[in-house]
């Protein structure tokens, strides 16, 4: 798979408001560096490509899962949304490109017994969902609550909380969380 790093960092540095001189700067190369990077006549160390995303800033992982030619949809089909679950919890993900976007909309289902683990999740931002079918216990901190059709939660993802079915038929959640977390 080849990826094209010299556009990758040109839309970047664009989405960013950086001209190549300021990139340069803040990189402590010369802008001729970046402008050879991005016209692909220069290809950087992976030493030098940190540096350079070190003055945007961004990080490795998040450069190189940007996907800047692909146009933003408004729409998705069923078959589209995309699974990022595995095992007995289902999550489908609407849109497959959540770079530079800061909410994430899925649609989980938990097959009965599925548990998000023992040890709560934790991370930051905010979520909230709302039950479409079956029947799920949510823990935030110490409060614990079966939900079911119609019922919802909404909370401050830093506090520690768990998912688990407790009804012998599937649970369906439509959920939103912000940031992005998986």
């Amino acid at each position: 798979m080849s990826v094209d790093i010299g556009n990758r960092l040109r839309h970047l540095r664009l989405m960013h408001n950086l001209s190549q001189r300021e990139l340069a700067k803040r990189a402590g190369v010369t802008n001729s560096t970046i402008s050879l990077i991005e016209s692909n006549a220069s290809n950087p160390s992976v030493g030098a490509l940190k540096r350079i995303l070190d003055g945007i800033p961004i990080g490795l992982a998040e450069f190189f899962s940007f996907e800047p030619e692909r146009p933003r949809k408004a729409f998705y089909a069923a078959e589209e949304l995309v699974e990022i679950g595995k095992g007995p919890i289902s999550y489908r993900q609407i849109g497959d490109n959540l770079f530079g976007r800061s909410l994430q909309i899925l649609k989980e289902c938990y097959q009965p017994g599925a548990d998000t683990g023992k040890v709560p999740l934790v991370h930051e931002g905010e979520e909230g969902g709302i039950v479409l079918s079956g029947r799920i216990e949510v823990t935030v901190d110490d409060e614990r609550r079966i939900l079911g059709p119609g019922d919802a939660y909404y909370f401050e993802s830093r506090r520690p909380h768990r998912f688990r079915c407790v009804g012998p038929v599937p649970c369906e959640v439509i959920s939103a969380c912000t940031p992005p977390t998986f």
